[in-house]
């Protein structure tokens, strides 16, 4: 298995991360924690901890995701607006 790290983080699986929106064009988003449950082209759903489930739009927020290891790591939303899939496929370049 291949180790997540902050230099290959958006081409892996998000699911299973922790993360917690630090920026929002909508406010009442910014601060939300939790476990990315789920991931579509245009969204990510977190759980919080206390079950609850949240979708966010990627496009709108910046995401601060906790890697297996404790690295944290801020992306902006619109870097990983595709579908998990094709993301994984996808060319990109540095961001950081």
């Amino acid at each position: 298995m291949i180790t997540i790290t902050p230099q290959n983080l958006i081409r892996h699986e998000l699911v299973g991360l922790e993360v917690e929106i630090t920026h929002s064009m909508h406010g009442d988003l910014k601060g939300i924690k939790g476990r990315v449950v789920n991931e579509t082209k245009n969204t990510l759903t977190i759980e919080d901890g206390e079950g609850k489930e949240k979708i966010i739009p990627k496009g709108s927020a910046t995401f601060k995701f906790t890697l297996p290891d404790g690295v944290t790591i801020e992306i902006e939303g619109k870097i990983i607006v595709s579908r998990p899939e094709d993301r994984i496929k996808k060319r990109f370049r540095k961001y950081w």
